[in-house]
């Protein structure tokens, strides 16, 4: 496929998630969930390390004091790659060992909005949560079965999230004591598109969506109408980021299991044709 790239690395995600672009590390970091491990890929010679864990690896949003937080099953912790130690900041779904966290994002306010799901991906016992810098943990909205992709507006005005399950992306607006709104269906779902998973915005307020089961992923312009799709050559597309030094480049995560395709589970790089904006951290 024309302008897309494999990154040429030794294996594949069973469930790969959460591209993270750090410029203070220059690096790309990404979860393969259900493979349980946390990637880290230098981008000056797009080698790469594989760090295990102990449970699902669900996410990691870099923090502004340095280093990086993670979602490690129901927990939320500090996290040294290099020294595999990890410190606990908060559990959530507590009495409900079945659910794991999923996708996460950091917004302005240094606050991390993070969801969960059934590991079974077969009920809605899944919430959103919002953590935040003094480590307080409250649920802001609930059910889900598959909680995905929150992306904040640029302004910090609103939030975008979705339940894959219900093919539907919800708009919240974000109140100045950082509660929610009520959830506003913004973009449902047509079945050529697949599923909504993890999501970006763009500098000019276009939303890229990870589109499971479409093998691509789409632009929506700020009114929501979708106005650009780039093909990958793997059905289960997960997420997507910005990166590099101009935030110009995009990298895209896919998943393996439950499918056979040579590039299943593989991380792709295509051309955006546009600019992203950077990366969010965590001020706890």
């Amino acid at each position: 496929m024309s302008g897309v790239r494999v990154i040429a690395r030794d294996r594949r995600d069973r469930l790969g998630e959460g591209p993270l672009w750090s410029a203070r590390h220059d690096a790309l970091l990404w979860v393969d969930i259900m493979g349980r491990r946390i990637n880290r890929m230098a981008l000056a010679d797009e080698s790469v390390e594989s760090f295990e864990q102990p449970h699902y690896s669900a996410w990691i949003i870099e923090r502004e004091a340095g280093g990086f937080v993670a979602g490690i099953g129901r927990d939320i912790v500090r996290i040294d790659l290099d020294a595999d130690t990890r410190e606990l900041i908060a559990s959530v779904d507590q009495g409900n060992a079945a659910n794991r966290l999923n996708d996460a994002k950091a917004d302005g306010a240094g606050r991390i909005w993070a969801g969960t799901m059934p590991v079974t991906c077969d009920r809605p016992s899944g919430a959103f949560y919002r953590l935040d810098p003094d480590g307080t943990l409250a649920k802001v909205d609930a059910p889900y079965t598959i909680a995905n992709g929150p992306a904040i507006d640029p302004a910090g005005t609103f939030l975008l999230h979705t339940d894959t399950a219900r093919a539907t992306i919800f708009r919240f607006d974000i109140h100045d004591d950082g509660s929610l709104g009520e959830a506003a269906p913004f973009i449902v779902f047509e079945e050529a598109w697949g599923n909504p998973d993890g999501m970006t915005f763009d500098a000019d307020g276009g939303l890229w969506v990870a589109c499971w089961g479409a093998s691509r992923v789409t632009r929506f312009a700020p009114d929501g109408r979708p106005d650009r799709h780039i093909a990958l050559p793997a059905s289960q597309i997960t997420s997507c980021t910005f990166a590099g030094a101009g935030l110009d480049r995009m990298f895209v995560t896919s998943a393996a299991d439950g499918v056979n395709e040579e590039h299943g589970g593989a991380l792709f790089e295509v051309d955006p044709g546009c600019r992203g904006l950077p990366t969010q951290k965590y001020k706890g």
